[in-house]
């Protein structure tokens, strides 16, 4: 399929997601804890299966990996990644920054991401090659002159184990920190993208949770890595970093490699 089929289709998929999750915003969502004790709710399953439904359809031969049904035709050179809902713990306390996560990877590389904010109809999507759009109109990143003067995000301290919690630190003591930005998820990319955040930082994900980042971020002038500073891929092990200003992507890994 062409890129722009494959971003037509993962628009389709974006409104399925959209047209599930909104029924259960700030209502009955049957929250259920999994067995790695992350919530999940009725608007997770529903969302995932209504993405599914359409990718049995249209792209019958490309492998799927969601976060609530694993993963279908393991192996195939196109695989699709959703996650229905990026920051359940937020959708479940009704704050509106949580988001569907949709990325297509070739031979392992994204390719083609968006996130979706379906209840303030906020969508940013990013394609290899082409700019990153927000709600249909371009997105630039903004230039950071000084690691001292950035904007740092991240999820949760809780997110971070004891050892990479350290190198958060590192990291965030150089910053401009009294500043820094608890909670928001997949969110928090989006607003890299947009020029209001600098840099974001986390542990721990899976491709999942950044698989669709890498395009939005990269797509509007930013780059993503782990924290050695290598690009993203299906096999990475979650170490994440979002920056606006890739000029500031050696100083923080060296940040990052200074904990002690």
């Amino acid at each position: 399929m062409s890129l722009d089929t494959d971003i037509a289709l993962a628009h389709r998929l974006a409104e399925a997601a959209g047209a599930a999750i909104r029924p259960y915003f700030r209502g009955e969502i049957g929250l259920e804890s999994k067995s790695d004790t992350s919530p999940v709710t009725l608007a997770d399953r529903a969302a995932e299966e209504a993405m599914r439904r359409i990718l049995a359809a249209e792209a019958p031969r490309d492998g799927i990996v969601g976060e609530e049904f694993g993963a279908e035709r393991e192996g195939a050179s196109r695989t699709w990644v959703l996650d229905p809902i990026d920051g359940t713990t937020s959708f479940v306390a009704g704050r509106p920054i949580f988001g569907t996560l949709i990325a297509l990877l070739r031979d392992g590389f994204p390719v083609l991401g968006v996130i979706d904010q379906p209840i303030l109809g906020e969508r940013w999507v990013g394609a290899m090659g082409r700019p990153t759009t927000f709600n249909g109109a371009e997105v630039r990143t903004r230039a950071c002159r000084a690691l001292s003067e950035a904007l740092l995000a991240t999820t949760s301290p809780g997110a971070f184990s004891d050892h990479a919690a350290e190198h958060f630190m590192a990291l965030a003591g150089k910053t401009a920190h009294r500043r820094m930005i608890w909670g928001g998820d997949c969110y928090n990319y989006g607003l890299v993208a947009s020029g209001q955040i600098d840099i974001v930082c986390e542990d721990s994900l899976k491709l999942h949770d950044f698989a669709a980042l890498v395009p939005v971020v990269e797509g509007a002038g930013g780059t993503m890595a782990d924290w050695h500073g290598e690009p993203l891929h299906a096999g990475s092990e979650g170490h994440v970093i979002a920056l606006g200003d890739p000029a500031r992507l050696e100083e923080v890994v060296e940040a990052l490699a200074c904990a002690h």
